[in-house]
């Protein structure tokens, strides 16, 4: 059992139990027949469907002129979108969520919130994504970035501005050297310091289920769905959890003006993911764990970068925020050609740009997830060109391992017996 099991949540009715994050995965209130108060998921169903029902519609038939019912068109507003909606809010422990097409659309929806002239802090670590359009904004005026490392606290600290720092953007662990922040206090040095800023993170790598953001003091987190809450890579979904009414609203407007909001059968599908999440990423960071300790107590690895490892710098920081070490990691060959054999020569890892799929995924970032990042910017920093990502799925551990194992000897990479 896992500590994240012995925590509960909260939920917005009172009169149930409380009950642990693996069940709140799963359970949804029933919902109500017709002529009754909608459910915690604003959805009436008067067939009682076991399974929120799939309302695969653009428009609502209005019961007046005045177009006063509850959906009129689903780029405002659809109950297969609000179940998912309200399922994640219990989970992140969120005054709202939101869905959106892509956990990049996610980010551009946050990124709005910051006026012409705002400065974002940003990690030097960063998904090549969030870093393509963080560049973007700034080329054109709209913003000014300053990527510092965020591991170290006095460097945000150093580039805070009262007037001008309007968002604080992390990655925790960050992709793909999994650096760790400390959200609790970045979190309180930001809104000590600028009240009109708001902390952001990414908490695509951990899920709720192993990091609740909001409470670490973060004012919005967001994913990509596509990844652990979906778990299949058959959809696409950004999701954005908010701390904040107000900032709800603001969200809500971006959303609703650009017609950035989930349809309806990724929504339904995101659900259906959801109710597996525990279940997966239990067996995943499980085996990932054996997997980084294999590479670095049984290899001549250059680097294990796993937050599970007693050895990662941010090890104790890591386990105070969060209730496991989750399933991908990386390592350093300290050679390209060497890492590039170990990509190739696997069997069961797919080489894939993603990660929080079943199936077990290798990469070389700088070749795939993060080639959008200019050579020389990669360089200075300190991204290692020869750097494996690993993302482990649901596979046998025993399996995964032999096939590295392999896959590292073919390399001429050292193996003890």
């Amino acid at each position: 059992m896992s500590v994240n099991s012995e925590r509960v949540f909260d939920d917005v009715n009172l009169d149930r139990p409380k009950y642990h994050p693996s069940t709140e995965l799963v359970y949804l209130e029933s919902t109500a027949g017709e002529g009754q108060e909608a459910d915690t998921l604003g959805v009436r169903d008067p067939y009682h469907s076991s399974s929120v029902p799939l309302y695969q519609t653009a428009t609502f038939k209005q019961p007046s002129a005045d177009g006063t019912g509850e959906f009129d068109y689903t780029r405002s507003g659809n109950p297969t979108r609000s179940a998912v909606e309200t399922h994640l809010a219990k989970i992140m422990k969120a005054e709202r969520a939101f869905v959106v097409t892509t956990g990049m659309t996610a980010l551009d929806v946050i990124l709005r919130l910051v006026p012409n002239g705002g400065q974002i802090i940003a990690g030097d670590d960063l998904y090549g994504g969030s870093n393509r359009l963080l560049t973007y904004l700034t080329k054109l005026g709209h913003v000014e970035v300053e990527n510092v490392d965020t591991t170290n606290v006095e460097a945000v600290r150093s580039k805070l501005d009262p007037v001008k720092t309007r968002l604080v953007l992390l990655e925790t662990p960050t992709n793909p050297l999994i650096k760790i922040a400390d959200i609790r206090a970045v979190s309180d040095l930001v809104h000590e310091k600028c009240p009109n800023a708001v902390v952001v993170v990414d908490n695509t790598m951990m899920s709720p289920y192993l990091q609740n953001c909001l409470d670490l003091g973060a004012d919005i987190e967001y994913h990509s769905g596509t990844k652990y809450l979906s778990g299949h890579h058959d959809m696409m979904a950004g999701v954005i959890g908010v701390r904040s009414l107000d900032l709800a609203d603001r969200i809500f407007f971006v959303i609703n003006a650009t017609g950035s909001g989930l349809s309806p059968f990724e929504s339904w599908l995101l659900l259906r993911g959801l109710k597996t999440l525990a279940i997966r990423i239990e067996r995943q960071q499980a085996t990932a764990q054996r997997i980084a300790e294999f590479l670095e107590n049984q290899t001549d690895i250059k680097r294990v970068l796993y937050p599970g490892l007693p050895s990662h710098p941010q090890h104790q920081i890591h386990i105070s925020q969060a209730s496991g070490p989750g399933g991908v990691l990386s390592f350093e060959t300290g050679d390209i050609a060497t890492s590039e054999r170990i990509v190739e020569a696997t069997k069961l890892y797919g080489i894939s740009v993603s990660f929080g799929c079943i199936n077990s995924l290798i990469s070389m970032p700088c070749r795939m997830s993060h080639a959008s990042i200019p050579a020389e910017v990669r360089k200075a920093r300190a991204l290692p060109e020869d750097v494996v990502r690993l993302c482990v799925g649901i596979e046998d551990p025993d399996d995964l391992i032999n096939d590295l194992k392999s896959a590292l000897i073919a390399a001429g990479v050292k193996v003890k017996a």
